[in-house]
This record gives C-alpha cells, structure tokens and sequence, in this order.
C-alpha cells in the first residue's frame, strides 16, 4: 500500500557502471561460472535477484515467471507470498510481460494508472525490465523476466552486459531444470523440487526413456501362454484284452500290429491243467450220480436210506457246478477279439509260458484312424486348459511337422509316472488325420489363454522364487 515501506534492502547508492570494458567481463565470466557451479534452480534465482547488481548497480530486483508469478526478490530470503508489495509487484510484472517484446526501460509513465500511483511507493524512478519468451512447451517452460530498479537510467553497454548475462543464466538454469542424464541424482534433483514449474522437458528425445518405453510396451505385448509336456499318440478307444483267467499262456495266434476281425483267436492259455481238474470233477460227479440212484433204490424199503438222498442230491448239484465253471474255464482258455481292428501288444515270446494274473493287461485291440494324443504335464505346468485349447504334438521322429489337436479333457487329480514326478493326464482329439502310428513320443506344446509377455517369460522364475521364500 501507498505509503509502507517495502520489504526490500538497497544494495547499494547509485553508482557508475564499471569503470573499464575489461572489468565488466571479467565480472561477467565470473557470474557464469558461478551460475554453472549452481546445484539448483534456486541458488541461480539468488544469483539472478542479488549477483547481478555486480554486473550493474541497482537498488531492488525481482525474478518473475509466468504463473508461479514472483521467485525471487533482492536481499530476501523468502518472499512473503501474501506482502503488498509482492502483491503489487505480481501485477506490475504481468503487464509488462504482455507489453512489447524485448529489453525496455520502465518508469512509472509507462504503466498503467493503477500501478503508476503506486509506484513511488514501491520502486525508485528508473526500472529495466529484461524478459524472456516461453519455450516450446509453455506449461514446461514458462515465460518471465527479472526486473532492476535504481534512481538512474541504464546505457547501452550495461544493456548489453546485462543481457548477455541473462542468456548465460537461462542457460544454466535449464540445465538445473532439465536433467540430460538418467539416475539418482537427476531423479532426486526432480523430487527435490528445486525448480518451479519446469522440471522436466520432453521425455521422448532421451533415448533412454526410448528404449525404457519400447520395452516396457513389447512386455505388454499378449502372447499366448504355451508350456511343454512329453507327449504321445495313443488309441482313442482301444478296446483292451485282459487275462480271463489265472494261468500260463501257451501260443500266440496273431502277431503284433496284426489286423484281426471280430470273433477271431487271439491267444489261448495251456489247457492242461484245467482239462485234468474238469475230469476229475466230472469222473467224481458221476460217482456221485451212481451212489444217489443206488441210494433210491435203496430209499423204497430203507428208512434211513431214504433220508441220505437229500444230501446226495445236494453235493451232485455242487459238482454239477464245478464241472460247469471248468468247462467254462476250457471255452475262456481261448481268447477271441471283442471287435475289428489292430492287435498292439509286445513281443509274443516275452508272454509265452508267463504265468498271468486274472485281469492283467496283455494286448490292446485299436480301431483304425481312431488316434489321439495324450500329454504328460507336470504340476509346475497347470496351466488352465479349456475344452478345445490347441495342442501341438512334435514328433521325435517327425519334430518339422507337428500333429494338431484340441484338448478334450484334463484329468482333476495328479498321478504318479514311471520316473516318480506325479502330472495330470491330458488327452487332445486330432484335428485332422495322419500317417503316424500310434506309439510315437515326443514333445506336445499346450497353449492356454493370452496373458502379457512379462509374466509368460517370468512365470516359472517366479514360481521357483514363491517356492524358495514360501512367499
């Protein structure tokens, strides 16, 4: 307000501009160094509002910026931001930046008749005002200027000094302002604060951060997610041979991967010893036939005859059984194929004279074309695999051109394999017919949903990590 004495301290009398040419620069490379040896944006405002009056006498300055309005002021550490007269100097500031381009002397004529009233009030006489334009991102790099005030005008030479010194300044300030290198200290410089507004300039010409966003946008790319299983092709629908009975095999009727039709001879078990225990339990129901009708006869005048038939009929009808089972046994000693198709089943000599199990598996009965694929996958592998996911079978013998399939079921439970690891059972109908034979291994590909890259290359070291930390 009119009248109050501003919170400024004179640096200075007015006094003459540097006596000599050679002075003026040496000040001037001085004040450069000193603005290059600055580590903040505000060590270079203390420059600007307080070092230049080495350059040029004045008695106040103050460093404007587009927005942020006054930064600076002369002889004060920190500006009130609610003072009248920074109040007042944020509007006088303002009209002069939207007056005329370029470096101007200023008095109180010159502005505008509120700010002339209060002129005497606040400033001496004379005043310069140096300005500089936004740069290419105005919100980035705003416009501003520093204003000098004194009692006597400037010339020409102090003019001239003075704005060479202002490149130099803004130089070095968008060098504190706008980090070149990547790192900790351009990073802590940012968060600091130690700028105004601008702090950073465009990221895209850093090659760095070029590199870091095409990176980062190549492991967003989807990809599907795909793990590897070992894997083979196996009947569909086998229809499988068991031993019928508990005994040794005796000949072979048909070889491996033999076309057989429905009802033919397969394999027959050595009959020897089950023809032996059918004619001694038929020779032994005939005795036991002989002794009921000589028992009847007996029956007609013999009370206690008559009450053994009961018993006799009994133990005949449980030979009679006995002798039916093993004839059974003979007729099921011949195995015959449930339907057509191809015998698969090892080398017959491996099973000829092996004792068998009622039950064991010996031979399987393939329906031809009816093929598919079946997949081993590890419990670190689960992925989740839909009805109809896509699986790629590569061959051992054929790996350039894989079999296609799509995944029909995924079994619930884990079991355990020949080499002790326990993985689910996958099984993938063909998607078209092929010429391999079932029995070939290889390696089958399953692909489950689309997910980022990053986790597709990461998924497993992760896993391995959570399993090591139990995180």
């Amino acid at each position: 307000m009119p009248g109050e004495t501003p919170f400024v301290s004179d640096l200075s009398v007015d006094a003459p501009p540097p006596p000599g040419l050679a002075q003026a620069v040496g000040v001037l490379l001085d004040l450069g160094r000193q603005a290059r040896a600055a580590r903040n944006v505000d060590e270079l405002a203390f420059l600007a509002v307080n070092e230049t009056h080495r350059l040029s006498p004045y008695r106040q300055a103050a460093l404007w910026l587009d927005g942020p309005g006054v930064r600076s002021l002369s002889g004060v550490l920190q500006p009130e931001a609610n003072a009248p007269y920074l109040l007042w100097l944020n509007r006088l500031c303002t009209e002069l930046a939207r007056g005329p381009a370029g470096t101007r002397q200023v008095t109180a004529t010159d502005v505008d008749a509120q700010h002339e009233g209060d002129w005497d009030s606040w400033l001496p006489s004379q005043a310069l005002w140096l300005p500089w334009p936004a740069g290419e991102n105005p919100s980035l790099q705003p416009a501003g200027g520093l204003l000098l005030a004194r009692d006597l005008g400037w010339s020409d030479a102090e003019i001239a000094l003075l704005e060479e010194w202002l490149s130099v300044w803004q130089h070095a300030r968008q060098a504190r302002c706008l980090p070149r290198r990547a790192g900790w200290a351009a990073w802590r410089l940012l968060l600091s604060g130690a700028g105004d507004a601008v702090v950073t300039r465009s990221w895209w010409p850093r090659p760095w951060l070029r590199w870091t966003a095409l990176a980062a946008a190549l492991l967003l790319v989807p990809v599907r997610l795909t793990v590897l299983a070992p894997g083979e092709l196996v009947p569909s629908h086998p229809a499988i041979i068991r031993a019928p009975l508990e005994g040794v095999i005796e000949t072979f009727l048909v070889q491996p991967n033999q076309a057989v039709r429905r009802n033919q001879p397969l394999f027959s078990f050595d009959e020897a010893l089950i023809r032996s225990r059918l004619a001694v339990a038929s020779e032994s129901l005939a005795t036991a036939e002989a002794e009921l009708r000589q028992t009847t006869q007996q029956a007609l005048g013999d009370a206690r005859a008559k009450s053994q038939l009961g018993g006799l009929v009994g133990a005949i009808e449980e030979k009679r059984a006995s002798v039916d089972y093993l004839r059974e046994q003979v007729q099921r000693a011949r195995v015959l194929s449930p339907a057509d198709g191809m015998a698969l089943f090892d080398d017959p000599s491996e099973w000829i004279g092996r004792p068998v199990a009622i039950g064991e598996r010996v031979m399987r009965i393939v329906e031809p074309g009816a093929i598919e694929v079946e997949a081993w996958l590890p419990l670190g592998d689960a992925i989740p695999l839909e009805p109809g996911a896509l699986v790629k079978l590569y061959l051992a013998a054929s790996p350039l051109s894989p079999v296609q399939a799509q995944v029909r079921y995924m079994a619930h439970d884990a079991v355990a394999r020949p080499d002790g690891s326990y993985a689910y059972r996958v099984r993938a109908t063909l998607s078209a017919a092929t010429a391999h034979r079932v029995g070939l291994k290889g390696t089958a590909k399953l692909e489950g949903g689309w997910v980022p890259l990053v986790y597709w290359a990461l998924r497993r070291p992760l896993a391995t990590v959570r399993m090591t930390l139990l995180w």
